[in-house]
């Protein structure tokens, strides 16, 4: 037993940072691929070659946040189970919630293949970049019950408290899409192609090293009969639901924004691809904060450890702040090598260079909305982070970056994203504190 519930004993902070550490790696290396990706492409040198990338890309978060929200609800009822000392609970959670995001999965692969151009065009896309976003996009979808199977088997090594393991799944997956791109771009001369099938083997390549782990060393699967799995639907929808819901937000606010970019021209849309493949990068342990902290959160709400639950919010907002203003320094360094590097034209400089210095700041209220739907999702209250998440893009985002275009054209647009982040993410944060409080008087009265 002295194995099981590992985050309910010890420092938060400490369970924080390694956590967060180990998420960001494996975020750092998926993420670095990505920028690889654009930096190859750049050199092929048409400016619609990058544009398209950022249709595609946008089009395929938006099956990557469903996937994240199938995994959120694996790992939160793992979390949970483990908190309790209930490990056959949470293989049997495990089974079915893998089965479930698998057959979700592959709907997901149909629709967006028969429905590609479609939503390309939707987004904005046209012409030759339209063609490019159509190559690129339909080798990607090929691989999404892939993806969402290795990362749902990666939240499930997580969620016992294997951030090591579920970090090396995700690293290695990267860095076979590294390897392959420059093979296949150029020596093959596959061109755009040549980086979507790199992205393919890497993902298959994390499933492996994931399933590996969750099998393998927890051995966290079991088998489930027929009336198990119908019965698990409930706690799994319960939760995938609103979360999935959740976070789909974000590509929806994300594809206004490059729709309302595209009317500015390709140079625009390069600009905020660019910016796209970099911050994820400099933000990697941002990103990871809601993925990290959540197994912690899981599992000491399972033990009804609520003080450990304020703790391990507060101890994730001193490192978002910490980390965020180091980042916001670097970026500002770096500006005219990011430009130089990715060859950006007048316009796409002109939005890095103003983003970098003035907007970077912002992602310090992404961070706080990350931590706080991390605590909704393992508090039974996945349903706020799906208020919280559209509030911030149907009253902040759209908005806000309807009326800066108008005011301020494309440094408007940006503008106006980062203003809807700041309101909401300082609202959750906020709404994360009074929830787990409540929750604590109502547990010391039980």
């Amino acid at each position: 037993m002295s194995e099981k519930a590992v985050f309910t004993r010890g420092s938060t902070m400490r369970h924080v940072l390694v956590m967060t550490g180990a998420s960001a790696t494996g975020l750092l290396t998926m993420f670095g691929a990505d920028v690889v990706d654009m930096y190859f492409l750049t050199l092929l040198g048409e400016q619609a070659l990058v544009a398209s990338v950022g249709f595609a890309g946008t089009l395929i978060y938006f099956l990557v946040s469903i996937s994240i929200g199938l995994q959120i609800a694996l790992g939160a009822l793992v979390a949970r189970s483990e908190g309790a000392y209930r490990r056959d609970l949470a293989g049997r959670y495990c089974s079915s919630a893998l089965l479930f995001n698998g057959v979700l999965a592959v709907l997901m692969s149909v629709v967006g293949w028969v429905f590609l151009e479609d939503l390309l065009v939707l987004l904005g896309a046209r012409g030759l970049a339209l063609d490019y976003a159509i190559r690129y996009a339909q080798i990607l979808m090929l691989s999404i019950p892939i993806l969402v199977i290795g990362m749902s088997a990666a939240a499930g090594v997580r969620a016992v408290g294997d951030a090591r393991r579920a970090m090396w799944a995700t690293v290695y997956g990267a860095l076979t899409n590294a390897a392959l791109d420059p093979l296949f771009i150029f020596t093959f001369g596959w061109g755009l192609e040549g980086a979507a099938w790199a992205s393919v083997a890497s993902r298959v390549v994390t499933l492996v090293i994931a399933w590996r782990a969750l099998i393998g060393v927890h051995h966290l699967p079991r088998r489930v009969s027929y009336p198990q799995f119908r019965a698990d639907i409930r706690p799994i929808m319960a939760i995938a639901g609103p979360a999935v819901l959740t976070n789909l937000a974000t590509p929806i606010g994300n594809s206004f924004v490059l729709r309302t970019l595209s009317e500015f021209g390709d140079g625009a849309v390069a600009g905020a691809a660019i910016m796209g493949r970099i911050a994820p990068v400099a933000f990697c342990a941002v990103f990871a904060l809601s993925g990290a902290i959540g197994p912690i959160i899981g599992q000491n709400a399972g033990a009804g450890f609520y003080d450990r639950v304020r703790s391990t919010l507060g101890n994730a907002l001193l490192f978002n702040l910490v980390y965020v203003i180091l980042v916001w320094l670097l970026l500002i360094l770096l500006t005219e090598p990011i430009i130089a590097t990715f060859s950006a034209s007048d316009e796409a400089a002109d939005l890095i260079r103003f983003y970098n210095t003035f907007l970077v700041g912002a992602f310090f209220f992404n961070g706080t909305l990350f931590a706080a739907n991390a605590s909704f999702n393992n508090l039974s209250r996945a349903k706020w982070a799906t208020a919280f998440n559209f509030s911030k893009v149907l009253l902040g985002i759209i908005p806000g970056v309807y009326f800066g275009a108008q005011l301020f054209g494309a440094r408007g647009v940006l503008l106006g994203e980062a203003l809807g982040m700041t309101v909401f993410g300082a609202l959750g944060i906020v709404a994360a504190f009074v929830l787990t409080r409540r929750l604590q008087r109502e547990h010391a009265r039980s």
